[in-house]
């Protein structure tokens, strides 16, 4: 939904940005579900819950034409605890960047999405949201999974034969470090060095990308590279991926492969994710099988449910909604639905 300057400036904090813009736009997300869960050796629990097919958010960006081609940007993006009215205490947590860009492309510094993250979600039938999110299976943690703070990105500019890529270098600046399995892998992660580059024509979409993440002490580096792909059918839209963690002698090795069935207004989400995990004496694997159905009433609002069920190895402890109940015991099954609505404005 598009305001005028005028309009915007009632936004008191935000008034001094909008004059600079030559547009200003004020868009979101509102998606809540009742959801169910259930995890071994917990009760099952129910719950009003968000995000189960979109996240909720709330967005600023503008644009100024700078002339000569040039143009500059910005974008602002905070995540919204739709149930309850709440933000979380890092506000603009999902995207905060500002941007310059022109037949060059596109230089865009501040919090952004990883170049590693994009094959995760862009090539799973269920993104990662809800209990379908196929990085439940995920075993080796990340604090760039996602985003990365600090960070100055290119992206290769658009017309050039189907060919788009994104590269990222970003910053370390006081991170809190992971521990797996009882052993620490490092701390302060976050100086991110990471590419991505992918062919789209038709039908077709394919992804590679990679990156190195660089640990203050220990001699531990993460190294990531995953490829995605999908094609469609038009009786059915494919996809997948498979994505390679290693940290130390920790290696992980992840792939999901799901599909999308259109019927009508409606659609048809089926998908399998796994993990497999070895190093240290740990040899674990996690599966997941997910199935949902989403209808369109409009372009902006849909109605979906979705049921998922995960199966942790020996040594995991991972569910379809960590969130809302105790972990499973070792080794445990973990099984979650929900039935939602979506809105964009």
């Amino acid at each position: 939904m598009k305001k005028s300057l005028l309009a915007l400036a009632v936004l008191g904090a935000f008034a001094g940005v909008a004059s600079a813009q030559s547009s200003v736009s004020l868009y979101g997300t509102v998606d809540l579900n009742a959801k169910y869960v259930k995890n071994d050796g917990s009760a099952r629990r129910y719950s009003l819950s968000q995000d189960g097919i979109n996240s909720s958010q709330l967005g600023f960006k503008g644009i100024e034409d700078l002339g000569g081609g040039l143009k500059a940007g910005f974008v602002l993006l905070a995540g919204v605890n739709a149930d309850s009215g709440t933000t979380n205490s890092q506000f603009f947590n999902r995207r905060a960047t500002v941007s310059l860009m022109g037949g060059f492309g596109e230089v865009r510094l501040g919090r952004d999405y990883t170049p590693t993250f994009w094959n995760n979600t862009i090539f799973d039938a269920f993104g990662t949201n809800g209990v379908g999110d196929s990085s439940h299976v995920l075993q080796l943690p990340t604090a760039t999974f996602v985003r990365a703070n600090n960070s100055i990105g290119y992206f290769l500019p658009s017309g050039i034969g189907g060919v788009y890529g994104q590269f990222m270098a970003a910053a370390s600046e006081g991170g809190t470090g992971p521990s797996l399995y009882g052993t620490t892998v490092g701390n302060n992660p976050g100086r991110y060095l990471g590419g991505r580059i992918g062919f789209a024509a038709g039908p077709f979409d394919i992804a590679a990308a990679y990156a190195q993440q660089r640990f203050q002490s220990g001699a531990a580096e993460q190294k990531t590279w995953n490829i995605g792909g999908s094609y469609d059918l038009g009786v059915v839209k494919l996809m997948g991926y498979f994505d390679r963690d290693t940290v130390g002698s920790f290696r992980e090795n992840r792939f999901s492969f799901s599909g999308v069935v259109p019927l009508g207004q409606g659609e048809i989400h089926a998908g399998y994710d796994r993990s497999k995990l070895t190093g240290s004496g740990v040899d674990n694997k996690v599966d997941q099988f997910k199935v949902g159905y989403v209808y369109n009433l409009s372009k902006r609002t849909a109605v979906y449910t979705t049921y998922s069920h995960l199966k942790n190895g020996n040594v995991s402890r991972l569910s379809v909604s960590a969130a809302q109940t105790a972990a499973p015991t070792l080794g445990g099954k973990s099984s979650g639905a929900e039935v939602g609505l979506r809105h964009f404005f």
